[in-house]
C-alpha cells in the first residue's frame, strides 16, 4: 500500500538536503508519495535564515565560537535532553499545519532540530504518526535525541551503540544514505580522467573537499603538501568562489567550484582527503575511495573524523607527515587499499527507505533490523 511520507531537511550546507532528497527519490520509487520540507522554513519569517548565516560564518570564520557551543549544547551526553532545542517550539505550529493540510503516514527528520521538533510533538500527543529519525551523523550529539520519536537509523553500529546507551528505542544501522549512481562504474567518469590526466601531466589526483559552503583550515597548505608530494590536488571549494580563486592563484591546485558531476570525479581520484566526516566522505566509501580525514572543522566535524577512524573505515592524519604516510598507502594498489575499501562499503548493510516504509506500514516504531536488537 502506497504511504506519504514527509522528509524533514535543512539547507545547513549540502548533506542534510542530499540525504533527504535520496529518501524521497527511493521512496517513490517504491510506489509511496514523499516531500521534503526545510524546518528552518518552518520558523518565524528570518529566523531560519539568520540561523544559517550565522551557522555559517561560525564554522568558517570563527571555529573556535562554534567549538564551544557545540561542548555546551551538542556533545555528545548520557541522556536525551528534551527541551534542549527550544526553537523547536517555535516550528510546532507551521509543521502542525502543514500535516494537517497533507497527512502523512510518517514524519521523517534528517536534522537533529527536526528530531527535537517531532520529539516534542509526538511526546506531547500532538503528532499521531510515527517520526522515526535518520541520524546523518557518526557521533551522535544529544541534540539528535529526544524519547517522543519513534527511532532511530544510523550510519554506523558504534553511532547505533552510542545511541542506545542514551536511551534511545528502535535503533538500527543501516548505513548512510547515498544514490546509487556513486556506486560502479558513474556517468561522467572518462571525461574527467581526461581532464585529470591533462591537468596533472601523470600525477595521481587527490580530492580535497571543504563542504558546500568552502569551509576549513589551512585549504591552501594542505594543496601544497600535495603536489609537493607528487599529487594533482583537486579542491572542491562549493560554492566559495573567493576561496576557489585563492586558491587558484596561490596553491598550485586544481580548484573547482560546485560541481554537479561528483560521482564521476570522485571515481577518477585516488583519494578523499575530507574534513566533515559527512556526505562527501560516505559517497567516497560508497565509490570505493579510500578517505583520509585532516584539519576537521570544529564539533561534529572533529567528532566525526576521529569516529569514522576509530571503526576503522577512514585515517586520521593529525600533522602533514601522517597525511602523506596515509595517502601513500591508500593510493597505492595492495592488501591496505582494498581492505579500507572493503571496509568501507560493509557499513552499507540495509536501505533505509525500506525500513522507514516498514514503519509506516505498522504506524509505530522501527522494528529490529541490522546490528544489534533495538530496545
Amino acid at each position: 500500500m502506497a504511504r506519504r511520507f514527509l522528509v524533514l531537511s535543512a539547507r545547513m550546507g549540502a548533506g542534510h538536503d542530499a540525504v533527504a532528497a535520496e529518501l524521497v527519490r527511493r521512496l517513490e520509487g517504491s510506489g509511496h508519495r514523499a516531500e521534503r520540507v526545510d524546518v528552518l522554513d518552518l520558523l518565524p519569517a528570518g529566523l531560519g535564515s539568520a540561523l544559517r548565516v550565522g551557522y555559517r560564518g561560525a564554522v568558517g570564520r570563527l571555529p573556535w565560537t562554534y567549538a564551544a557551543l557545540y561542548r555546551a549544547f551538542f556533545r555528545p551526553a548520557a541522556g536525551p535532553r528534551p527541551g534542549s532545542a527550544p526553537l523547536a517550539a517555535l516550528a510546532e505550529g507551521r509543521l502542525l499545519a502543514l500535516v494537517r493540510e497533507r497527512p502523512p503516514d510518517a514524519v521523517v527528520p534528517v536534522f537533529h532540530l527536526a528530531a527535537q521538533l517531532t520529539g516534542r510533538l509526538r511526546a506531547q500527543g500532538r503528532l499521531g504518526v510515527p517520526c522515526p529519525v535518520v541520524v546523518t551523523d557518526f557521533v551522535v550529539h544529544r541534540q539528535w535525541l529526544h524519547p517522543g520519536n519513534d527511532g532511530h537509523l544510523c550510519v554506523c553500529p558504534a553511532a547505533a551503540a552510542e545511541l542506545r546507551r542514551a536511551g534511545g528505542r528502535g535503533v538500527c544501522a543501516p548505513g548512510p544514505v547515498v544514490p546509487p549512481w556513486f556506486t560502479g562504474r558513474p556517468p561522467g567518469a572518462e571525461r574527467w580522467e581526461r581532464e585529470l590526466r591533462r591537468a596533472g601531466g601523470g600525477r595521481l589526483p587527490v580530492l580535497v573537499s571543504s563542504g558546500a559552503w568552502g569551509t576549513g583550515s589551512g585549504l591552501a597548505g594542505t594543496a601544497r603538501a600535495l603536489a609537493r608530494a607528487g599529487y594533482l590536488p583537486v579542491v572542491l571549494c562549493g560554492r566559495n568562489e573567493r576561496l576557489r580563486r585563492r586558491l587558484a592563484r596561490r596553491s598550485g591546485a586544481w580548484a573547482l567550484g560546485w560541481v554537479t558531476e561528483l560521482p564521476g570525479l570522485l571515481a577518477s581520484c585516488a583519494a578523499l582527503v575530507d574534513n566533515a566526516a559527512g556526505q562527501t566522505a560516505v559517497q567516497a566509501l560508497a565509490a570505493g575511495v579510500p578517505v583520509v580525514g585532516y584539519r576537521p572543522i570544529p564539533g561534529h566535524g572533529a567528532e566525526g573524523v576521529r569516529r569514522m577512524a576509530e571503526i576503522g573505515v577512514t585515517s586520521h592524519a593529525r600533522d602533514e607527515r601522517e597525511l602523506l604516510g596515509a595517502l601513500a598507502a591508500l593510493t597505492s594498489k595492495g592488501a591496505v587499499r582494498e581492505q579500507r575499501i572493503a571496509t568501507g562499503r560493509a557499513l552499507f548493510t540495509a536501505d533505509p527507505a525500506q525500513l522507514l516504509a516498514a514503519a509506516a506500514e505498522r504506524a509505530g516504531p522501527l522494528s529490529p533490523g541490522p546490528g544489534a536488537p533495538p530496545r
